[in-house]
């Protein structure tokens, strides 16, 4: 049985990977290989590390600002499912899967449409695509 301590790099309780050469450090295998001599052991914050990179944030930025004058300007959901008769919320994009990267930013392929239309869409694919919601 591996006999666990708490490591001096994370402080939990795992199995400890180095001991020696380390300045008296115990330290899991995760931190030792993180580790430089010298160096106090810090773990990365959620800050340091980018969610996305430069070029999707800037795309999703752009994206943000087409989205909401499309909304503006179609107010009312296109799809209605059901005789809906609601203000639209959301952007349905009609290109799926790895098409909709490619038309991500192209208006003629937005649909102005309510939240449950566009969970009616993405629930029924089949009929979608009969309708003209999805290609």
């Amino acid at each position: 049985m591996i006999k666990l301590k708490i490591c001096d790099g994370c402080g939990k309780e795992r199995p400890i990977w180095k001991s020696s050469g380390t300045g008296g450090l115990k330290l899991c295998q995760q931190c030792w290989s993180c580790h430089k001599s010298g160096e106090n052991i810090q773990k990365p914050t959620s800050s340091e590390i980018p969610r996305v990179s430069a070029k999707r944030a800037k795309k999703d930025a752009e994206y943000s600002k087409l989205r909401q004058r499309y909304l503006t300007d179609n107010f009312m959901c296109v799809v209605k499912v059901n005789g809906c008769g609601h203000g639209a919320t959301d952007v349905h994009h009609t290109y799926a899967g790895s098409n909709r990267e490619a038309f991500y930013l192209v208006q003629s392929t937005f649909l102005a449409v309510c939240r449950n239309c566009h969970s009616w869409v993405h629930l029924n694919p089949e009929k979608a695509r009969i309708l003209g919601y999805l290609k």
